[in-house]
């Protein structure tokens, strides 16, 4: 279905030690967003967990768990810092303070063990979470100027249809809004923005 708008108008620890860190999730009753054969670009095996991690800690435990060949997602953003008069472009954490790591409990107790956990969340919606990491996973490597943006309690679910951004799936406030693809992860209550042309945009639920 066709949005119709004019286009004048996005380890090893043991259990007992690691236990008391591995908090109980809230049950999602929300329904797991859409794939359509969205293309695969995270990898698929095991299950999601979320690791809340110490300060600033993000990028160091993203590059340990890879040299532990434990699959994890960090998404990165590009961003400008100065120091003194000297301005370098950097890529930061796009949620600080998380990763995402994909596998068995026994990596996430391994990722516990490297000393830069706050605590290992698990989660409910799996498939839901699943998505939407994808979807943020896709964007990026299309290099989408994705931009910080507050998380939408409501809207109507779309895809990109064509165009450099095809097959990426967001949430759009309403027709008024509608050049504002919201991309967001619900168990973490973020978001991010891409704008895009309204026209391009079908409605999928």
């Amino acid at each position: 279905m066709t949005l119709g708008i004019p286009t004048d108008t996005i380890v090893e620890s043991s259990q007992d030690t690691v236990g008391t860190r591995l908090l109980t999730a809230t049950t999602d009753t929300s329904s797991a967003a859409p794939d359509r054969g969205v293309e695969r670009i995270l990898p698929n095996v095991g299950e999601w967990f979320l690791l809340r991690v110490k300060s600033r800690q993000e990028k160091a435990l993203h590059t340990t768990l890879r040299a532990m060949d434990v699959k994890c997602f960090l998404p990165l953003i590009p961003a400008v810092r100065f120091y003194g008069k000297r301005k370098e472009k950097v890529r930061l954490p796009m949620f600080p303070g998380y990763v995402f790591l994909r596998g068995v409990p026994e990596d996430a107790y391994r990722a516990d063990r490297t000393g830069r956990l706050v605590s290992i969340i698990p989660v409910s919606d799996q498939a839901r979470l699943d998505c939407e990491l994808n979807n943020l996973a896709l964007a990026l490597r299309r290099q989408a100027p994705l931009e910080p943006y507050r998380f939408l309690t409501s809207g109507r679910r779309v895809e990109v249809r064509s165009g450099p951004f095809e097959g990426l799936q967001g949430v759009i406030e309403g027709r008024n809004r509608a050049d504002q693809l919201i991309l967001q992860v619900d168990m973490l209550g973020r978001a991010m923005s891409l704008e895009i042309e309204p026209s391009l945009l079908d409605v999928i639920d």
